[in-house]
């Protein structure tokens, strides 16, 4: 299969405004996101921005970038858009959707994401890493995935939700959001309109499942740092001077 790593990147968070230009160690963020992508070592590897200031400064760190939009609902169909832009004759096989927010993203874990493709029946591959942590089994922020085991660390997902799910004994799974889709099944998602439980939930991913499409998960040990607040930042400034110290 062709790959294409697409990382989508906004200036509009509400959260942590300016996010992909946080200086992490004398790099912007969104920087530290590509060098791990093109680490993966997976295939080409894109930004896709509406602002021109992340665009230079990927491109004047040594990689792609493309504008589009502003006006997107979602970071899927910003990559939608970004996919046709950059192969509108259609090399790429499998669009790998790698968020913006990730800089301490092991490559290898990028490269995870690949394998439930392994599976030709499989739309859409994600990435899951068990809950340890009591607090995190009830905490509605972290995104609990219900799964059929079908193989040594792989579920096929049955549903998502920010519930304390499945009941029972067991382990509980966290989802990571991080997405590889086969080309076709992107282009079926994005023309979807929001379904109702997606809007219930606030997970686009509850889309496609009520769609009919399949969705397996790649079992993982750790789940990457998303930096969404300051202390996350903080957080990821840390990890990569130690990293880089070592």
């Amino acid at each position: 299969m062709s790959n294409l790593i697409l990382i989508p990147a906004r200036m509009a968070s509400q959260r942590l405004p300016g996010k992909p230009l946080a200086d992490i160690a004398g790099k912007p963020m969104i920087v530290h996101v590509a060098d791990r992508a093109a680490a993966s070592g997976l295939g080409r590897v894109v930004v896709a921005t509406d602002s021109a200031e992340v665009h230079d400064a990927v491109t004047a760190a040594g990689h792609e970038a493309i504008m589009t939009r502003d006006d997107h609902q979602s970071g899927s169909d910003r990559i939608h858009e970004a996919l046709e832009l950059v192969d509108p004759e259609g090399q790429a096989d499998v669009v790998v959707n790698v968020q913006g927010d990730l800089p301490t993203i092991d490559p290898q874990l990028i490269a995870a994401a690949l394998e439930p493709f392994d599976d030709p029946s499989t739309d859409i591959a994600t990435l899951g890493v068990e809950i340890e942590r009591e607090e995190e089994k009830t905490n509605p922020n972290v995104v609990k995935i219900v799964g059929s085991p079908i193989g040594p660390g792989r579920l096929r997902a049955l549903y998502f939700t920010r519930a304390t799910a499945p009941w029972g004994d067991g382990p509980l799974y966290h989802h990571i959001g991080l997405y590889a889709y086969r080309r076709a099944a992107l282009k079926r998602f994005v023309a979807l309109k929001p379904s109702p439980l997606e809007l219930r939930e606030r997970l686009e991913q509850l889309r496609a499942l009520e769609a009919g499409m399949r969705i397996d998960v790649q079992l993982v040990r750790t789940a990457p740092l998303g930096v969404d607040t300051a202390e996350d930042l903080e957080r990821a400034r840390q990890i990569i001077a130690s990293t880089e110290n070592g």
